[in-house]
């Protein structure tokens, strides 16, 4: 269990900290003679004169633009557990594959991209780490960007859905006592118990985005503890009265005594690849491989989870197979199905008795979909899996020279 380590207040008042008045001296003081008074002059002379002669400024150096403090682009990535097994799977999936040389060291490279390293740092630290110019891309949890970027103008996130981490930031409330029949925010909100004497007592990892929520869901009497691990527990000791977690599945809520309630969201979380705006702006190279790794994943994550279906059919023409194709709902594939004729030899002539037809649809339909082949006439049908799926310029690129003011 952590230990609680501040309380705030929600109405942001600043904490003025007087400083604490200096005792009275008791020390003696012993005044110098007059040929103890002249060795200190002489001594203190040089010193003087050296200060005096480095007072004048100089003109302040030029800053060296951000491209010339190194030449590699960074990308940070979670350096242990699930978020670290998940990350480097996905650009495994995409043919980048970390590679760290030594176990003990936290930095590795991809192959397939000699100008980038790769930083292996706790996940508030890449967010930290981006802010500040030392880190140009990384890949971390949305709720990490939000709670510790705090607004940052300078954080871009350049996709929004990698499709793992996911989870979602919520508030929780015991359900039983004085809360048994709360179970919405509004009535969390209308609560008469809360007043600045007796605040609500929020415990919660998620300071900045939690009292942002809750300031601007109208609650005014609202007490901060910050924990990082076992909130479930705090109610039930006495500590707090609701609790601002991530949950996944919410068993250990339940388990532990405790319920969401409606409108109760903070927000929703998955893994992201989010980058410095200076960097991406300024650091040679850094749009570039932004561009690669953006046009790798969504063609990883396009495919993810569709299947190409091939059969074949008798037909007349290729209009007349694609109109009974077409009538099928789950036979339209990405922009419709690609019909070709397959081609036989027929009395020592070459005929077309067949066509072949192309589609892609979600692994989930694949049975219904070769059920409504078969009813058309499909036959012989093939199943393959897809890697990739290189649509057009992705909408998340054009948006993300757009949010550079290219």
């Amino acid at each position: 269990m952590s230990t609680m380590l501040a309380a705030a207040r929600l109405d942001f008042a600043p904490f003025l900290l007087s400083p604490s008045p200096s005792p009275p001296s008791t020390t003696l003081r012993v005044r110098p003679s007059a040929s103890a008074a002249a060795a200190r002059t002489r001594l203190l002379a040089p010193r003087a004169a050296a200060a005096a002669a480095t007072a004048v400024s100089p003109k302040p150096a030029a800053v060296a633009p951000l491209s010339a403090d190194r030449t590699a682009v960074r990308l940070g990535i979670a350096s242990k557990g699930r978020m670290s097994d998940l990350t480097r799977d996905l650009l495994k999936s995409c043919q980048l594959t970390v590679i760290q040389s030594n176990p003990r060291q936290y930095i590795a490279d991809i192959p397939q991209m000699p100008n980038l390293e790769v930083w292996l740092q706790r996940p508030t630290d890449i967010v930290r780490k981006l802010c500040s110019g030392d880190l140009d891309l990384g890949i971390v949890g949305y709720d990490i960007i939000s709670e510790i970027g705090q607004g940052n103008d300078d954080l871009v996130i350049i996709h929004d859905a990698l499709d793992f981490g996911h989870c979602r930031l919520s508030l929780a409330v015991p359900k039983e006592g004085i809360f048994q029949n709360i179970n919405t925010l509004e009535e969390l909100v209308n609560m008469p118990q809360w007043t600045e004497e007796r605040p609500m007592r929020v415990v919660t990892g998620f300071g900045y985005v939690g009292a942002k929520f809750l300031k601007e869901k109208g609650f005014k009497h609202v007490s901060f503890l910050s924990g990082d691990g076992a909130l479930e527990s705090y109610p039930a000791m006495g500590m707090a009265d609701v609790i601002v977690d991530l949950v996944s599945s919410g068993t250990t809520l339940r388990e532990n005594n405790l319920k969401e309630i409606e409108g109760g969201v903070i927000l929703e979380s998955q893994a992201a690849l989010v980058a410095s705006r200076k960097s991406l702006n300024r650091r040679e190279g850094a749009l570039e491989i932004s561009h690669e790794m953006l046009e790798r994943l969504e063609a990883h994550l396009t495919a993810s989870g569709k299947i190409m279906v091939t059969a074949n059919m008798r037909g007349n023409s290729a209009e007349e197979v694609a109109e009974r194709v077409l009538k099928q709902p789950s036979l339209c594939g990405l922009q419709g199905p690609t019909i070709s004729p397959v081609y036989c030899s027929l009395d020592g002539n070459v005929a077309v008795d067949y066509y072949a037809i192309n589609i892609v649809v979600p692994q989930k339909s694949l049975y219904k979909s070769i059920q409504q082949l078969r009813s058309i006439g499909g036959s012989g049908v093939l199943v393959s899996k897809l890697t990739y799926i290189f649509n057009e310029e992705t909408p998340r690129w054009r948006q993300l020279l757009s949010e550079l003011g290219m």
